[in-house]
């Protein structure tokens, strides 16, 4: 009768296991979901950004000093020095929605010029 209430030594490595296995991965899973929403944030910033009510592709008044300083970090300037790395032919580039004269870019929030570059400078991909 001893036996039946005495956990054994297989029992409990299994149990542990399995709520450590459970632990893990259950806190992988809300952190993987607070990234993402974080993601979505920062992708609806960038459309925000990018021409909607920005009369100037200059107007940076709805960047956050954090992207101000990717764009510094990133040497984005206005005008490409080199006429075939502009932003406009990046792969990372976010083209101007219809009736908005800025762009946008995957690496920072903002509006980007379309003759702009800096120095993730990403070819297109070859259709």
């Amino acid at each position: 009768m001893k036996n039946n209430t005495k956990m054994e030594r297989r029992d409990f490595i299994k149990s542990t296991v399995s709520s450590s296995l459970a632990l893990i991965l259950g806190t992988a899973y809300l952190m993987t979901g607070c990234n993402n929403s974080g993601k979505q944030t920062e992708q609806t910033a960038d459309a925000k950004s990018q021409g909607n009510g920005v009369s100037s592709c200059d107007d940076y008044s709805g960047v956050d000093e954090v992207n101000l300083r990717k764009r510094e970090q990133l040497g984005y300037v206005k005008q490409t020095p080199n006429p075939e790395h502009q932003c406009d032919n990046c792969k990372l580039y976010i083209a101007p929605k219809d009736g908005q004269q800025c762009g946008g870019c995957m690496l920072f929030t903002g509006p980007v010029f379309a003759e702009g570059y800096c120095t993730y400078w990403a070819p297109p991909d070859e259709a």
